[in-house]
């Protein structure tokens, strides 16, 4: 990436993220890696959760820390004391954009909610993200990935046909409701720019797993249908699925029937076409497991490499089932900027997951590894006007908390 920093599309943009562990931190490492300045208030001596999310083994921060918090800067506040609520409102002041995930109330209580931060930052983008949604029955309940996909719906879809439910591998609540929080607060931004005036934006993890259910929930609106688990098969086409091959496994899409008909061809089955079954789209949805068993059956005879060649060349959708490594080494995702690179005084140099945004055909990411906790305390109270004898007093009276490399 050679673009200068300054000339980022968010270039000039101030964050303070009052939010931990995934969604927020999500939200604000998307935005830092498209230039915005992110300052990151944690909480101390322990700091956001997901600084603790290690493996036995793990050197230095957390790698999961460390992949969605680069590009930030930590300042370490005690928010439960007055002092630390007048740092927050300092801050406010001389920013654009505020993230937070708290559950519905507590900043309120600590003189933080938005109505309170607007009469002081009347152009201020306020990002709220919670478990449950700004109103409603549940919506004081706090909000956990896993929970929010069993009661989104989306666990009960997730799975093999005839085994057990199984949760999708990723956090799809969290990730979904980081980038709907990102998006949120730009559109907000964009109509700050015009109008002039900030805005209240909400998401939540519950909002985030429903939106993923689009095809479900588009026959269930049509006819009444529940969804179930279809392994990795699609809910209106067929085959469009992976397969088991003589060594390894491809994913196949057979999304029309032009591709349909490749498929057969070089599967060797011609007559297929001919069957009643497998006719139409409609049909092949019908008899989607026995036309799974036959092409099982013949993606048997050869290895994944020789049947992606071979659909590659018929011009039929398909791809290798990779593993994490295998997709992180690929040269295909080094090209796109989806590894990237950063120093860290703990870690060395270590590797991340970039920004899955092109501008004018470069992949930005912040360069800077992410903080130790309060590790710009300090330096980001003196950018926002505190002077040395205020800093002091703050830190004396434990409102706030400066990194120490010799304490760790």
């Amino acid at each position: 990436m050679t673009t200068n920093p300054k000339d980022l599309p968010l270039a000039g943009v101030r964050v303070l993220e009052l939010s931990q562990i995934m969604a927020g931190p999500i939200c604000g490492l998307m935005l830092a890696d498209m230039g915005a300045e992110v300052i990151k208030i944690e909480k101390f001596p322990a700091g956001d959760d997901s600084r603790g999310y290690a493996r036995p083994g793990d050197p230095g921060l957390a790698p999961s820390f460390l992949m969605l918090n680069r590009g930030k800067r930590s300042v370490a506040v005690d928010i439960r004391q007055p002092a630390g609520q007048a740092v927050i409102r300092r801050l406010v002041g001389n920013c654009d954009i505020v993230t937070e995930n708290y559950r519905r109330g507590k900043l309120e209580a600590l003189g933080l909610g938005y109505e309170q931060l607007r009469a002081i930052n009347p152009q201020l983008v306020y990002c709220s993200i919670t478990g449950y949604g700004p109103n409603g029955p549940l919506s004081d309940k706090g909000g956990f990935d896993l929970v929010l996909q069993a009661f989104s719906g989306l666990i009960s879809v997730t799975g093999s046909i005839d085994g057990e439910l199984a949760k999708p591998g990723n956090s799809v609540a969290d990730i979904n409701a980081g980038i709907l929080a990102a998006m949120g607060c730009l559109a907000a931004y964009i109509k700050r720019l015009r109008t002039g005036q900030g805005a209240k934006v909400e998401t939540s993890l519950l909002q985030a797993s429903l939106q993923q259910m689009y095809w479900f929930a588009a026959a269930y609106f049509s006819d009444g249908s529940i969804a179930k688990p279809m392994g990795t098969a699609h809910p209106l086409i067929a085959p469009y699925q992976t397969f088991r091959c003589g060594e390894g496994a491809i994913a196949l899409g057979g999304g029309n029937q032009a591709n349909w008909q490749r498929i057969t061809e070089v599967l060797g089955h011609p007559e297929w076409l001919q069957e009643a079954r497998f006719r139409t789209g409609r049909d092949r949805l019908g008899a989607q497991r026995a036309l799974e068993a036959m092409i099982t059956e013949a993606l048997a005879a050869h290895s994944a490499a020789y049947w992606i060649e071979r659909f590659d060349q018929a011009g039929v959708p398909v791809g290798p089932v990779h593993d994490v490594g295998q997709a992180l080494e690929h040269a295909q995702s080094r090209a796109i900027g989806m590894v990237v690179e950063v120093d860290h005084a703990e870690g060395g140099r270590t590797r991340s997951l970039g920004l899955p945004i092109h501008f004018d055909g470069e992949a930005p990411f912040a360069r800077s590894a992410a903080p130790r906790i309060g590790e710009q305390t300090r330096e980001v109270l003196a950018e926002f006007g505190f002077d040395a004898g205020e800093i002091a007093a703050l830190e004396a009276a434990r409102a706030v908390c400066q990194y120490q490399p010799e304490a760790g």
